[in-house]
């Protein structure tokens, strides 16, 4: 299919914070060898795309959202030569050339391929480059009908035709494999006790994968009954943190500290009483709630810089925990994020056998135009929204 300039495509575009429309953005047009054009059949909102929309980055008005993305090959350049027109696949949110000394990598301790750190896709000064994110390379984002995917043989992960398990699909683009990531950053093993700080999309997909990979026990600590709820269905002991103390609350109940901890709430993390942020809270209460010799893992996203961080020492990156007790237990903390490719070709293979089903979590499917709408009650977690698609292209036929 051959583009021209004039022709144009709908995106969801930010455009301050609290705000995003739909606009007629230029259609994307091939621009290297190594490309594909994407229809988009789904994308959906992420957590972290709140952290832009409430205007906690450094993220400008133009910006085209949107990292989570899966859809159909349109048209590949003449470089790619494992992909053809009318493929289903799905795109980690990861841009990663697999090239680099990061991508090539491994294996070593936790990482087979280190493609969240690749050094050869973003202009901005660090390792690493997504899909419609602040400060991660010029790639525009996927909340939109068409999706230009650069270095497509390596970042186009291949799907059975047909729309079965799209919404389980989409999942691998960014908060299936993240919440695998986050247990597997803990250093976790079979038997093993965890805690899971978070039961947004990440947290939940972390408890959930902890349950797959044959957990003892697995806590899950949040405030919003809806997403306490969810976590109960699928076999996690839900604690409520507004009504109790959440450390005290998984040592009586564990009758003793248990072996692992996962932070997937990041650097937007509230107080008790819900009315402040406290950045550092989680990782306190993982480094309290953690036996000694045990692990953490951090998946939850923390930032260099914040504009509307509550301190100074905090809107720079500059957190205060207690390292020493860290120290004192001897626990081993992992962080960054998540390498998709490590770990989605085999979520795909569990999804397709019937053996995963990561789907619970979506709330909500809508259309395009929908889209700023979805945005505001995600962001006030009102009337159950917890996890949005998007079809850019309207509904799957």
């Amino acid at each position: 299919m051959s583009q021209t300039h004039t022709q144009t495509m709908k995106a969801v575009v930010y455009q301050e914070p609290f705000k995003v429309t739909i606009e007629e953005r230029p259609f994307p047009k091939l621009e290297h060898p190594d490309d594909a054009l994407i229809k988009v059949t789904t994308a959906a909102i992420c957590g972290s795309d709140l952290h832009m929309y409430q205007g906690r980055t450094a993220a400008q008005g133009g910006l085209c959202f949107g990292h989570e993305n899966m859809g159909i090959v349109l048209e590949t350049g003449s470089g790619v030569s494992l992909l053809k027109k009318g493929d289903r696949v799905v795109m980690p949110f990861n841009v990663a050339d697999g090239r680099c000394r990061n991508c090539e990598e491994g294996p070593v301790p936790h990482w087979e391929g280190r493609t969240a750190f690749c050094t050869g896709v973003n202009p901005y000064g660090f390792a690493g480059g997504a899909y419609g994110y602040v400060a991660m390379g010029p790639y525009q984002g996927g909340q939109a009908q068409y999706l230009r995917v650069p270095y497509a043989d390596f970042n186009c992960l291949p799907l059975p035709s047909g729309t079965e398990h799209e919404a389980d699909f989409i999942l691998l683009a960014d908060i299936f494999p993240t919440g695998w990531h986050g247990v597997v950053l803990s250093g976790f093993k079979p038997g093993e006790s965890i805690a899971v700080f978070g039961a947004g999309p990440v947290g939940l997909m972390a408890a959930y994968s902890a349950v797959l990979r044959g957990a003892s026990k697995v806590f899950v600590v949040d405030s919003v009954p809806e997403r306490l709820k969810a976590a109960e269905k699928i076999g996690c002991v839900a604690v409520d943190f507004s009504k109790v103390d959440s450390v005290e609350e998984i040592i009586k109940l564990n009758q003793g500290m248990v072996d692992r901890s996962v932070d997937a709430v990041g650097y937007q993390a509230s107080a008790q009483d819900g009315k402040k942020e406290m950045p550092s809270i989680v990782l306190e209460n993982c480094i309290k709630v953690t036996r000694p010799t045990g692990g953490i893992g951090v998946p939850g996203l923390y930032v260099p810089s914040d504009p509307g961080a509550p301190d100074a020492n905090s809107g720079k990156g500059m957190l205060l925990i207690s390292f020493g007790k860290l120290f004192e237990k001897g626990l081993t903390i992992g962080t960054g994020q998540c390498n998709v490719k490590q770990y989605n070709r085999y979520l795909r293979d569990m999804i397709i056998s019937g053996r995963a089903k990561p789907s619970f979590v979506v709330s909500h499917e809508i259309g395009i135009e929908e889209a700023p709408q979805a945005y505001v009650k995600f962001d006030r977690r009102e009337d159950g929204y917890t996890k949005v698609l998007i079809h850019p292209n309207g509904p799957l036929s």
